[in-house]
């Protein structure tokens, strides 16, 4: 019986991770959106400290029309926690378009795959 390790989970969750990376850096939401659940959401903190966000495809469109393509990006991913079929993440990018984030993703392994299904993040000034 060959069963999944711990090891293969988080190298199949870095690899949702990188296509999320990938799109950004390359300011292509169609290289990061088969990382997400068509249901996916996302959050932020605006700067009149309100919320904002909604459902996924507000990220995809601002990464189309706002972003730039930045290849010297750089991005790490910190931390990944893994139970079963949920996980966590967390990613800290720099220079991407300019900006410099935090993202944190929760991820679900859905019919066999991990799958982004909420992305909240920080904006650093």
């Amino acid at each position: 019986m060959n069963s999944p390790t711990y090891v293969q989970e988080y190298n199949a969750i870095v690899e949702v991770l990188k296509q999320y990376n990938e799109g950004g850096k390359q300011a292509k939401s169609n290289i990061m959106k088969p990382a997400f659940s068509e249901q996916a959401t996302i959050f932020g903190v605006d700067g009149d400290s309100k919320l904002t966000g909604g459902p996924i495809q507000g990220l995809f469109d601002t990464i189309d029309s706002v972003f730039k393509p930045s290849p010297d990006a750089k991005a790490a991913v910190t931390r990944i926690d893994i139970a079963g079929t949920a996980a966590s993440a967390r990613i800290d990018t720099n220079d991407l378009s300019g900006f410099c984030f935090t993202d944190f993703f929760n991820l679900l392994k859905v019919e066999g795959k991990w799958t982004i299904v909420s992305k909240i993040y920080h904006t650093h000034v």
